[in-house]
């Protein structure tokens, strides 16, 4: 959903006397950040509770980029979402490389705490479908990044097309 829509949804909802949202799920990670611009300011703007989905771009900054796994064979939308700007892409997820292993951490770790780091977010949404997973989200709260880490990681990124609605 684009920010002007979820304000009219808001607008509508105040003016009928309707139950007022409390939450937006967004995609948003290192690989996808395209909500920044507008729905996390109105969000913030709003106190409406930020929960973004695939704070792990699917997998992609948990592991070396050419890494192939059996979801990167049959997941055509997840595909679909990170098909652009792969030079850019490989590049955030080495930079996460490069700071997971300077802490001696998991790389869904620091992907988790640059997510969790930032003011407007509320909780990301985790996919935990190993024990492992739910032991990094845990010990990602207390994985404190660096201005100089974030700014490592957030160097890369060049702005995406719009994916995920129209």
């Amino acid at each position: 959903m684009y920010a002007w829509q979820f304000s009219k949804a808001l607008h509508v909802a105040k003016q009928n006397g309707w139950t007022r949202f409390v939450s937006m799920q967004d995609h948003y990670n290192l690989l996808y950040r395209e909500d920044k611009r507008e729905m996390m300011p109105l969000c913030a703007d709003a106190g409406i509770g930020v929960l973004p989905w695939s704070p792990l771009a699917r997998g992609r900054l948990t592991r070396p980029w050419d890494t192939e796994t059996p979801r990167t064979h049959t997941d055509i939308y997840g595909n679909a979402l990170y098909a652009s700007h792969i030079d850019a892409d490989k590049r955030i997820v080495d930079a996460v490389a490069s700071v997971a292993a300077a802490r001696g951490v998991p790389r869904a770790q620091v992907a988790l705490a640059w997510v969790a780091q930032k003011a407007v977010v509320t909780a990301p949404i985790v996919g935990a479908s190993k024990p492992q997973h739910l032991e990094d989200a845990v010990a990602a709260l207390a994985l404190n990044l660096t201005a100089a880490e974030i700014a490592q990681l957030e160097a890369p990124y060049v702005p995406h097309a719009i994916v995920g609605h129209s």
